[in-house]
């Protein structure tokens, strides 16, 4: 069973309980009731995007336990107050595994993981990690880069812009491999920036994308919206783009270049599989291409034939741990050096990347 809820019913809910009770009441489960799972997320699921992409990996749990689990969707719950109460409630509820689909809901998460040692928490994009704590995040740039070789074959201005949500590590790597990938075809690319803040803001991510393409931008990259708006405006102003987590093609069915997808449910379903058996143990989850969470799909018929033999030769080898996007020299932005030449970044060094390569024009918020 999977019932989705949003903010409204939510907070409606935990105010007729009386969350004060209801946070310092832990409910252990009879052995005969289903186990259940709550996910939440800052903005509607809807049919593309990260929330859709973090539901749709649930089914197969759905599908392995039946009426042993019961699923429960929390969405459009923003980052704050109102997250930290509906996560609890969750819990006072007698749901044993909660799925926070927000780095912002990192901190909340995290006391609810602590209080309560008998239910285990996935949290999305963050760094903390305790026992029954578990971050995870996606390598989306080993698809980035890829992305970045098929928009170099098709730009003819030189010019590549992103419309992107935080200035988070996870995005920020997702650009600079964008770029980097771009350059490893010609290397003169540059790429502009269009920070939302936001992670659903339909009108201003238009706003976004159209900006970029007044600017020269003619390949775009929508980076962690969860709305098709920059991938519509694009298809209406004749620009490919592409975006992450699940695929757009629907709405630009001419311009579309492409989704660095991500399925989380080899992630999800072994997670839950280790809290039934009571050995999940708390770790931090980087997940790429070697791991089936992320893949390059829906590839568009423009590209090439010889930039998508090289660009799938890249692919197996990123895949196969043989090459990695962060490997140097890699300069940065400001001119400094970035990563020395035959150095590869290692996975904690990548989670922290708070600087931009060079090329990328646009400086990070401070």
């Amino acid at each position: 069973m999977i019932t989705a809820i949003n903010r409204r019913t939510l907070l409606k809910g935990a105010a007729l309980s009386g969350l004060a009770s209801a946070i310092g009441t832990r409910i252990t489960l009879a052995a005969d009731k289903p186990l259940g799972i709550a996910l939440v997320v800052p903005s509607p699921i809807g049919d593309v995007g990260w929330g859709h992409a973090l539901a749709a990996g649930l089914d197969p749990i759905k599908a392995a336990y039946g009426d042993k689990v019961k699923v429960t969707i929390l969405e459009n719950i923003p980052e704050g107050p109102d997250a930290d109460r509906i996560m609890n409630k969750a819990v006072a509820d007698g749901n044993k595994f909660l799925i926070a689909g927000s780095f912002g809901y990192q901190n909340g998460a995290l006391q609810i993981a602590r209080r309560n040692k008998d239910v285990t928490v996935l949290h999305a994009s963050g760094f903390q990690v305790a026992p029954n704590f578990s971050p995870f995040a996606a390598k989306y740039f080993q698809g980035t880069y890829l992305m970045g070789m098929a928009a170099a074959a098709l730009t003819k201005s030189g010019k590549l812009g992103s419309v992107s949500a935080f200035a988070i590590p996870e995005l920020i790597t997702s650009i600079n491999a964008f770029a980097l990938g771009a350059q490893a075809v010609k290397p003169d690319i540059e790429v502009s920036v269009v920070w939302v803040n936001s992670w659903f803001d339909p009108a201003k991510e238009q706003e976004a994308a159209k900006a970029l393409m007044a600017q020269g931008c003619d390949v775009i990259f929508s980076n962690a919206q969860d709305t098709p708006s920059v991938i519509a405006a694009c298809e209406e102003a004749g620009v490919y783009a592409f975006n992450l987590n699940s695929s757009m093609k629907s709405y630009a069915p001419k311009t579309y270049l492409g989704c660095v997808a991500t399925d989380w449910s080899p992630f999800f379903k072994a997670s839950v599989d280790a809290h039934v058996a009571g050995t999940f143990k708390g770790a931090n989850a980087f997940l790429g291409m070697s791991d089936k969470v992320v893949e390059v799909v829906d590839w568009n018929p423009a590209i090439p034939a010889d930039t998508m033999t090289k660009i799938k030769e890249t692919e197996a080898k990123i895949a196969a741990g043989s090459v990695s996007p962060f490997t140097g020299p890699i300069t940065k932005a400001d001119g400094s050096e970035g990563v020395a030449a035959g150095k590869t970044l290692t996975d904690p060094e990548i989670v922290a990347m708070n600087w931009h390569v060079k090329g990328v024009t646009t400086p990070l918020p401070k």
